[in-house]
């Protein structure tokens, strides 16, 4: 969407809904509640009366319901970037839209299946899990625009309404064209998606479908040369105009794309409720179908970057289609808690369209399977005490997977919650471990009945506390890790890239702690996570320490008619061998010659909120022409500029 349109569609929204919008309580948000919780309110509310923020809900199915946010806090200055998230922990490419290089591991599995590839594609893919479904009192539409690098802008609307108390409909579109300082970096993504959720007024039936559709193209140019390193490090103004610098290739780029559909609805055949008892048997099924392909083309090969290649021209796809059914029954009873169980249908058919044939090898073009699976999970509540955990196992030879879940947590007092937890699980690697093909001959192989499953075994602890700390610890056990590793580079500079699964044991611990210090209307905000790993070999970097701290003021002004925060953001983490970035299977792999890290980045921020609209400005690393030009995102992938960005979260609420 160029930018005229863009604006002009931001202002016709503005003229068409400014007299419309209704005044809004202040109250914050307040902590997630279970849905039976928030139906009763939606209900005894009713619609006819005069909204307030409070009865704008959003969930996820079977996940607590929460109040729509449209508060300023420093959480929401995290949260106000490209994957609209907190990313503490993720380091950004140089261009938005660009991948992550993650400066730390969560290998906690709730899966049985391997997962499809191109995994650094999928920062921006939005999962099953990650779709919310709405019941708002009156439309709601969001809009959030975000400034990007050179010729481009992120936009994100969002709109809702209940044509009826029991069936919302919510439509929304994320896209983003950021050209980028760099030659060849262009990214270009969009993210569509459509929900409705479904309840018949005495509650029996109820269904959730979304639809999403996802597309991330990024030009890729393989990073700077080697060569030009020191030109970059040097801070000589000749290099100061990043375009000038002669990248690794600049004829390539990759693609994800993926669609999704799904369905979840439950009829309740017992339900009976009253002051002092709740049984309710509920069947449940759920029908999900997704079609997803990565591609990688480059118009002619890069042979002293990449290695030997088939053909004259570049043209990688591989495909995935997905398709799940599972049917459980819910048991819900005061004393015993809440129990399921049921079966699950899986079929999979990843792969290409040819086999490759080499002198003493083939490697195959499919991998298909079908096969039946159990899940069961059990929740229970006793006044402060919640306990839950859920479970699942796959009943085939071959792709052998299950995993168990459990956690307990506890409310001591109003400020403060303890919570501990176990994670076993087990499963195979990610597809593109498993088979892989390419143009390339290097990137050719068949793994299905070499590499192990992986097994994964962590034990969990929380502490939650907004008076004092928050604070967490996990500990894990990874047998089989598998990874992909620069195995050498040649005399040509060609650098080999292959899947390696490590035959000994990983102990891996992460401690994360948090607080936040108020003396005033100034307020310290400090994140910090020490990181170690037990192995005989390093097949598994991280920094030792990550840390964000945030110095920030925050006051009402113009007679509270704005609210106002500005401050000063500190990101660091300390220098280790971190993961290289491969354009051709979208990964980052294993490297142990190059040291990346121990510079600063410090972000100057200045947020407004004017009744519901949040304004954000931002210098991203100011200091980056005064503390060195030593700043990367992987080997021959320099960070970001000090760089200029504004953007908007603005409400309507009809």
């Amino acid at each position: 969407m160029r930018p005229k349109y863009l604006l002009t569609f931001i202002f016709y929204l503005f003229l068409v809904n400014i007299k419309a919008q209704v005044k809004l309580n202040s109250a914050n948000a307040r902590n997630s509640r279970d849905i039976s919780d928030s139906t009763d309110i939606k209900r005894s509310r009713g619609f006819k009366d005069l909204a307030t923020i409070d009865m704008y809900l959003q969930y996820a199915t079977k996940v607590d319901t929460s109040i729509v946010d449209t508060t300023l806090t420093i959480q929401k200055e995290y949260k106000f970037n490209y994957l609209q998230k907190d990313n503490f922990g993720l380091m950004p490419f140089a261009n938005i839209g660009q991948t992550y290089n993650s400066l730390t591991l969560n290998p906690i599995n709730i899966n049985t299946n391997p997962l499809f590839g191109a995994r650094a594609r999928h920062f921006n893919y939005l999962e099953s899990e990650d779709i919310r479904y709405y019941h708002v009192p009156t439309p709601w539409t969001r809009l959030t625009y975000k400034t990007a690098f050179e010729q481009g802008q992120m936009l994100d609307a969002f709109f809702t309404v209940n044509l009826s108390k029991q069936f919302n409909f919510s439509v929304a579109y994320k896209g983003l064209r950021s050209l980028g300082n760099y030659q060849n970096a262009l990214t270009s993504t969009g993210n569509f998606r459509v929900t409705a959720n479904y309840q018949t007024k005495n509650e029996r039936y109820k269904a959730w479908v979304h639809v999403v559709m996802q597309d991330l193209l990024n030009q890729e140019n393989g990073g700077i040369k080697d060569e030009d390193i020191e030109n970059f490090t040097s801070g000589d103004e000749e290099f100061i105009d990043r375009s000038v610098f002669d990248m690794n290739f600049d004829n390539a780029e990759n693609i994800l794309e993926g669609k999704r559909f799904l369905l979840n609805h439950s009829f309740d055949i017992v339900n009976k409720k009253d002051s002092i008892s709740n049984n309710r048997l509920t069947i449940v099924n759920e029908v999900s179908f997704q079609d997803k392909y990565f591609q990688y083309y480059q118009t002619s090969p890069s042979s002293n970057y990449f290695g030997d290649f088939f053909t004259n021209s570049i043209n990688d796809k591989v495909t995935l289609e997905d398709f799940k059914t599972k049917a459980y029954l819910e048991y819900l009873n005061n004393a015993l808690g809440e129990i399921s169980f049921g079966i699950n249908y899986t079929n999979i058919n990843y792969g290409y369209d040819s086999v490759v044939l080499f002198p003493d090898d083939l490697i195959p073009n499919r991998i298909k399977a079908d096969y039946l699976g159990v899940d069961a999970s059990y929740t229970k509540k006793i006044k402060s005490i919640l306990f839950k955990s859920i479970a699942s196992l796959n009943l085939s030879d071959q792709f052998v997977g299950s995993y168990l879940d459990a956690e307990l947590k506890i409310k001591l007092n109003d400020h403060i919650r303890i919570s501990g937890g176990i994670n076993v699980s087990s499963r195979l690697p990610n597809y593109n471990f498993l088979l892989y093909q390419s143009d390339y001959t290097n990137y050719n192989w068949y793994n299905l009945n070499n590499f192990k499953n992986v097994n994964t075994q962590q034990i969990r602890f929380n502490v939650e506390s907004q008076k004092f700390f928050n604070a967490s610890l996990d500990i894990s056990n990874i047998e089989n890790y598998t990874y992909f590793n620069l195995n050498e580079i040649n005399n040509d500079g060609v650098r080999i890239i292959k899947p390696n699964q490590y035959s000994g044991p990983l102990q891996y611990l992460r401690l994360k702690l948090q607080r936040e210090f108020k003396v005033g209307n100034f307020a310290l905000d400090n994140t910090i996570m020490y990181q170690n790993i037990s192995s005989d070999d390093e097949v598994l970097n991280v920094p030792t320490f990550i840390t964000r701290n945030t110095l920030y003021y925050s006051n009402h002004i113009f007679k509270k008619a704005m609210q106002l925060q500005t401050g000063i953001t500190f990101n660091y983490f300390t220098e280790y061998k971190m993961n290289g970035y491969d354009p051709v299977l979208a990964e980052f792999y294993t490297q142990n010659t190059t040291k990346i890290g121990g510079f600063p980045r410090l972000d100057f921020f200045i947020n407004a909120k004017v009744r519901q609209t949040r304004i954000f400005f931002k210098a991203e690393h100011f200091n980056s022409s005064f503390t060195g030009y030593d700043y990367f995102s992987a080997p021959n992938h320099p960070f970001r500029d000090f760089t200029i960005r504004f953007g908007l979260v603005w409400d309507f609420f009809l």
